[in-house]
């Protein structure tokens, strides 16, 4: 990579192994592409429209370890493979007044049909 323009060192104490992006912010690429119209435009679209400056830029770099994200990767993601014994719950909520009609409508059904039986 090319290293021109200023430097985060310049101006800051950098860590020793600090990544070449952050001490290099005429690396990012990408900004000010795209020009929207200014009476949509949000603050977040005006900020991010910036490149970042040396004084914008990180001076230490602490990577975090990758040893939780290999594991997963040699093994995959925990599985259930158990029998669902729950029972499925009804979205639809009915009120009491019309499970009442129903019964009710069930239980005449019942009789007229053994009284047409006889």
């Amino acid at each position: 990579m090319e290293d021109h323009g200023v430097k985060t060192c310049d101006f800051y104490r950098t860590d020793p192994n600090l990544p070449h992006r952050f001490n290099n912010p005429d690396s990012f690429k990408g900004y000010s592409q795209k020009k929207s119209n200014p009476l949509y435009r949000t603050s977040n679209q005006t900020y991010g429209s910036k490149k970042p400056t040396v004084h914008e830029m990180q001076t230490k770099f602490a990577g975090t370890s990758r040893q939780f994200s290999e594991a997963m990767l040699q093994t995959g993601m925990y599985r259930d493979n158990g029998l669902n014994t729950a029972l499925d719950k009804s979205v639809v909520t009915v009120s009491t007044e019309t499970l009442r009609n129903r019964n009710e409508k069930r239980y005449f059904n019942q009789l007229m049909k053994q009284d047409g039986e006889k």
